[in-house]
């Protein structure tokens, strides 16, 4: 193991600029589709696609049909899991990204009601769906070929990488969108604009093909398969053997997926249909914080490798904790500066979080279940907290027409990552299981 870890290093030095953009031009692509369909949700899909409903009702379906994607995730976990610990992670990584990208460019393409009617948001749905299970076998993979390859003494930062990649798609998705809405009228972006926010995703993954195709598998799953070590079952191991870090794993990710919701999505629906202010300053907050979190993200990363995943992890949960509250607080000023004060704050502490986040989860199971166990708790946390955030936040909005509803929300899901640190084991510091 120690010429793997000598080799790994060497390589880690050579090629750390590929090896970072490999692992961050997925989840890139990912999150560039995360932010342009609930922003198109919170602002037009239920025109487009739930006309017949009045607006805040047609925004909840429409979040709804996002939430498809992450119940898909789950069954997208197990398949590339599996065959990421069976066929190695470069080959996952690739094939995800090509069905990632097809289904994306083909939401641009979708009719709305108004053209076929009811059978508009079953193709809605199903391209959700489809996406979903390509997703959720991509962030253990986009994770693993820079953590696996890298220098052993910094796994927080090279598994950061990836972390990186939602801040990056969210500022593409929201400047695209801002172009489109800037150099169009109202009614062409209802029209046509809004496609073109879709389709653009193509350069994403042509991109991305050439990047990750001139990335070779990791060293660590290269001695796995000469040795002969690999799981035979690897999710019937993970859930036999690692339950217990499965169910760490995943519940530390719930309360920083929910926060993400709070900060990145809900604030467009509560900014544009509550407050009634500009679309342009709701997505102005967003493009001025999201820089700010992806310098962020590799920095709470690298401080994990220093003074350990829970004790940075941990600061982060307890203050987004308090700012739950404050969020709202300085959102229903109206005030320009407050409002993107409140989005920079949040979009720190998110980063406190999902700094660390990627080499925590990972380092939870040895090398023969990582890519399987990495999968599931990404894609069932990501079930539970991103998955139905949007549209917890906006119905509890609705019933109770009150913001605390919502800040308690943030709350409770916090007070589960917060548990789940408190019985987890600290990884940053213990080598690597085989």
């Amino acid at each position: 193991m120690a010429d793997i870890a000598a080799t790994t290093h060497a390589a880690g030095k050579a090629n750390t600029g590929r090896l970072a953009t490999a692992s961050s031009v997925g989840t890139t692509l990912e999150w560039y589709d995360f932010t342009v369909y609930n922003t198109l949700a919170a602002l037009i899909f239920n025109r487009l696609f739930f006309p017949s409903f009045d607006p805040l009702t047609g925004t909840i379906l429409a979040f709804s049909t996002y939430a498809v994607g992450y119940v898909s995730r789950p069954l997208g976990g197990v398949v590339f899991g599996h065959l990421g610990d069976k066929l190695g992670r470069r080959f996952v990584l690739v094939v995800t990204l090509i069905l990632m990208g097809l289904t994306t460019c083909l939401m641009g393409l979708l009719p709305t009601y108004e053209s076929v009617g009811i059978l508009s948001p079953i193709l809605l749905v199903t391209l959700r769906f489809v996406q979903g299970i390509a997703l959720g076998g991509e962030w253990a993979g986009a994770v693993l070929i820079s953590f696996e390859h890298g220098a052993q003494d910094k796994r927080g930062r090279n598994a950061s990488w990836a972390q990186v990649g939602p801040a990056l798609g969210t500022l593409l998705a929201t400047g695209c969108i801002a172009l489109i809405t800037y150099r169009v009228s109202s009614d062409e972006f209802v029209r046509w604009g809004w496609r073109v926010s879709f389709l653009t995703s193509i350069l994403l993954v042509g991109f991305g093909l050439w990047i990750r195709l001139g990335v070779e598998e990791t060293p660590m799953f290269k001695e796995l398969e000469e040795s002969g070590a690999k799981a035979k079952a690897p999710i019937g191991d993970v859930l036999r053997l690692f339950w217990p870090r499965l169910l760490i794993a995943g519940s530390v990710r719930v309360g920083s997926d929910v926060h993400y919701s709070l900060v990145y999505v809900f604030i467009l629906t509560y900014v544009t249909v509550v407050l009634h202010l500009s679309q342009t300053l709701a997505l102005a907050a967003i493009m001025i914080a999201t820089p700010i979190n992806a310098v962020m993200i590799p920095m709470f990363g690298s401080l994990s490798d220093r003074v350990g995943r829970r004790p940075v992890y941990g600061a982060g949960a307890v203050a987004a904790m308090v700012w739950a509250f404050v969020f709202f607080f300085l959102i229903d000023t109206a005030q320009p500066m407050l409002i993107v004060l409140a989005a920079v704050v949040g979009v720190i502490l998110h980063a406190a979080m999902f700094g660390p986040q990627a080499a925590f989860v990972v380092e939870q199971f040895p090398t023969r279940v990582r890519y399987a166990g990495s999968s599931l708790a990404y894609t069932l946390a990501g079930l539970v907290g991103s998955g139905f955030a949007p549209l917890i936040m906006t119905t509890l909005f609705r019933a109770y027409h009150t913001t605390t509803a919502i800040s308690l929300y943030v709350l409770a899901s916090l007070c589960v990552t917060g548990l789940a640190l408190l019985f987890a084991r600290e990884t940053g510091k213990s080598p690597l299981e085989e």
